[in-house]
């Protein structure tokens, strides 16, 4: 059967707050080839500071639930499901946890010809009846995209077939981000990344409260919503740096905040492809990040940055103390963060990658596409 030029495809979200994966995930929806696809957008709820970005790639359809155990979500299911054979969806693209497990089998039932689902957590903080509702869901795709190697390998441990499995990093627009403005002594200790305990903020902070009294002259930025924010606030003040640690929030000028400071560190306990350490990098700032995850995937050991274990405050003080004691390792180290985000993990490569999937995926099941579901050529 011969596919048409055109075709129509929803990305579905849970919401549109602030995070790596919907910054991810927008950003693909803006990019994608209006010549090739057209694109619909759906959610669980019309919320979040990134609505009126989503808005503004397409009308956002709203299915709101408030759990998987409510016989209300099977109705939302089925409307979905309608939405889906309104609109000629020919390849329906979930990105999260909770829109694998609603939006996978409700698009199965509708008779969407390509149905992709997305791991972006190796170990996330979820109950394990969520996990293994997500695990089913999978059964109701033809792919699932990994966002690294080391997600990919969660994936075959919970037994999802190696061959459906495609790893596709992320992308960022590194013209976007100005590399590093200031030069000479290391002051300024940078991290972004939301409030949760996975993300350790406070091994950072004691590691940063070690080497207060040597190094007067430096203050920690750190960057972020979360519901820690007391806590992390509270503890810096018992560390005694409560002066020296701004909390900023979440920001949208994450670019500018990078160009005007001159460590970067993420010290997470999990990590898939952590979205904060390629801007950092693409901002040509050193970097110090725990070996987890996708992580080492981005960063090479004495490279392009500085790996250490988790949880360890001595490894993360003492990696501080010895790139302030040399800042020409640490511009060396900037310098190779940056030419390794520009080399290869641009935007226009992770949209393509996606593309591609898309399309022979569409090729892999045209035996089974139905007409009702193509989009007519324009």
């Amino acid at each position: 059967m011969a596919l048409p030029s055109r075709f129509s495809v929803a990305l579905f979200f849970s919401q549109f707050l602030p995070g790596g994966t919907e910054g991810q995930m927008l950003e693909l929806a803006q990019r994608l080839d209006r010549t090739r696809f057209d694109v619909h957008l759906a959610c669980f709820h019309r919320k979040g500071s990134w609505l009126p970005r989503a808005a503004s790639i397409s009308d956002v359809s709203e299915f709101p639930i408030r759990s998987f155990r409510r016989p209300h979500t099977l109705s939302r299911m089925w409307q979905f499901a309608a939405w889906c054979r309104q609109r000629r969806i020919a390849i329906l693209h979930a990105t999260d946890l909770y829109s694998n497990i609603f939006a996978l089998p409700a698009a199965a039932a509708a008779g969407v010809p390509v149905r992709v689902g997305n791991r972006r957590e190796i170990n996330p903080d979820k109950p394990v009846g969520l996990i293994a509702l997500q695990r089913a869901s999978y059964t109701f795709a033809h792919g699932v995209v990994a966002n690294s190697t080391a997600v990919a390998a969660r994936l075959r441990h919970e037994r999802v077939r190696a061959r459906e499995i495609s790893v596709i990093p992320n992308g960022i627009d590194v013209d976007a981000y100005t590399p590093r403005t200031r030069t000479g002594e290391l002051r300024r200790i940078v991290t972004v990344a939301n409030l949760r305990p996975e993300k350790a903020h406070e091994v950072l902070i004691d590691a940063f409260a070690a080497l207060s009294t040597t190094h007067p002259q430096l203050e920690l930025l750190v960057v972020g919503n979360g519901s820690r924010a007391g806590d992390l606030q509270a503890r810096a003040a018992e560390r005694g740096v409560a002066s020296r640690v701004r909390f900023l929030g979440h920001r949208e000028d994450v670019p500018a905040i990078l160009s005007e400071s001159d460590v970067f560190v993420l010290p997470s306990r999990s990590e898939a492809f952590p979205n904060s350490v390629m801007e950092a990098m693409a901002a040509g700032l050193p970097v110090i990040a725990t070996a987890v995850g996708g992580v080492p995937e981005l960063v090479q050991h004495e490279v392009s940055g500085i790996l250490i274990p988790p949880d360890d405050r001595a490894a993360l003080a003492r990696s501080l103390r010895d790139l302030i004691a040399d800042p020409a390792r640490a511009a060396s180290l900037g310098r190779a963060a940056r030419d390794t985000i520009t080399s290869r993990f641009s935007f226009t490569r992770m949209v393509s990658s996606f593309e591609d999937l898309y399309l022979d995926l569409l090729h892999r099941g045209a035996r089974r596409t139905a007409p009702s579901t193509q989009l007519t050529t324009s």
